[in-house]
């Protein structure tokens, strides 16, 4: 069946389209039992999880911390952010007792419940830095759902810094460094604007020129280029949009950071300095914005070959012959205990040559082909696919596990680990 699905969308969408590479690497499929959502099967699952995981490293270096929050929320919430008159035809929304729910589309209102539960925060306690990975719903129309790229259930790496209005320009500064870091481990390329307040906004004028003018500086200090986008801004402050073109040459708003400064006045957030209280400023934030659409960037931009350190295949193992079976399931076994995503070449009836041409064709990261040689000596001879030389090198398990290990740590590109390779032994 699904070799089917493939060859039909293979003559539907692009050569290079996340949806074709997902299903071929068994990474993750759509189903209209779930319209607008995603099934990520075990590999698909791996990279996400690697995503993530990288993230919280990052999080830790930065002084975030992350928190937990509810799917559901009384729909008077919305109502008391602001969200309502704006989004409420965005909101999967239902009756529960005797008030109108919805599953959240934001994070927002309800880390400003949290910072409401801390009571009194010092000046001294801010920047409060607090990241969600929380699953957001989003009421998508039909017609714009559109693979990992535009859904109705995904999540973002979302975070809100609480702050002082004295600190706007460093922590946004951190935010686009942060942001510029990621996307260069990814080779992304990426524009900066600044979207300034709609047409409809909520607040007074002046809030808005000092959160527009807060974000012109920090814009100014990253020495980047950038531009100015009128009427672009959510309707609660205004934003810097970090925008990536894909393989396809379509633009897509990944990384977001936004000034709020309605929110803390709707619930009625404030911190004390010596002498009085005072109003926080939020600041959202997303780095890589929803993280499906994210790994579907990724998928694209590379034609699904991943970095060792993300890859859902990151090594095959193939027998010369099947006698060799058995070392080849027991060193894939080894491999899989330290962490590795390692499969076998299980077709014995295909010769050498077409099990390697087929690895090739996967995209795996590296092929570790084992004869008696091999087998008598515990080592393997790995092959790395990553350019047109096909390096090859001999090497003991022990050095393939070392090797495998530092490509983890340093996040080495595919393009460049067929020279690590030809350096290892």
């Amino acid at each position: 069946m699904t070799t089917t699905i493939i060859s039909t969308l293979s003559k539907q969408l692009p050569h290079v389209d996340h949806r074709i590479i997902g299903l071929k690497q068994k990474l993750f499929f759509f189903d209209e039992h779930s319209r607008g959502s995603c099934f990520f099967l075990p590999r698909g699952a791996r990279v996400y999880n690697k995503l993530i995981d990288y993230l919280r490293t990052e999080y830790k270096k930065r002084n975030y911390e992350e928190v937990i929050t509810p799917n559901i929320y009384d729909c008077r919430l919305w109502k008391q952010s602001g969200h309502w008159d704006h989004y409420k035809d965005n909101m999967i929304r239902f009756p529960l007792g005797d008030h109108e729910f919805s599953l959240k589309p934001m994070n927002c209102p309800g880390h400003c419940l949290m910072y409401k539960h801390l009571g009194s925060v010092k000046s001294n306690q801010l920047p409060i830095r607090w990241a969600d990975f929380g699953v957001l719903h989003r009421n998508e129309l039909s017609g714009s759902i559109l693979g990992l790229t535009r859904m109705r259930r995904f999540q973002q790496d979302d975070a809100h810094i609480f702050c002082r209005p004295d600190q706007i320009r460093s922590e946004v500064g951190n935010c686009l460094d942060f942001a510029s870091e990621i996307y260069s481990q990814f080779g992304f390329k990426f524009k900066l604007a600044l979207s300034l307040r709609p047409e409809k906004y909520l607040g007074h004028s002046d809030m808005w020129d000092e959160a527009e003018n807060a974000l012109r500086e920090a814009l100014q200090g990253t020495k980047m280029p950038w531009d100015e986008q009128k009427h672009e801004g959510a309707f609660y402050g205004p934003k810097i949009d970090l925008t990536v073109k894909d393989l396809h040459a379509r633009s897509h708003q990944c990384a977001t950071i936004q000034l709020d400064f309605q929110l803390p006045t709707r619930f009625d957030l404030v911190y004390k300095d010596v002498k009085q209280t005072h109003r926080p400023v939020i600041i959202h934030r997303a780095i890589l914005g929803s993280i499906e659409r994210f790994i579907a960037m990724v998928i694209e931009n590379s034609d699904g070959r991943w970095p060792f350190w993300i890859s859902p295949v990151q090594a095959q193992i193939v027998p010369i012959h099947e006698s060799l079976n058995h070392y080849a399931l027991e060193l894939r076994n080894q491999l899989a205990s330290a962490g590795y995503q390692v499969d076998c070449a299980d077709d014995s009836e295909a010769t050498l040559n077409r099990k390697i041409r087929e690895a090739e064709l996967a995209r795996y990261n590296f092929i570790l082909i084992v004869g008696d040689k091999e087998a008598d000596l515990r080592a393997v001879t790995v092959r790395s696919p990553s350019n047109k030389t096909r390096v090859q090198q001999f090497l003991s398990v022990e050095k393939l596990m070392a090797m495998f290990k530092h490509l983890d740590e340093t996040r080495v590109g595919f393009a460049d680990q067929g020279q690590l390779l030809k350096s290892w032994n």
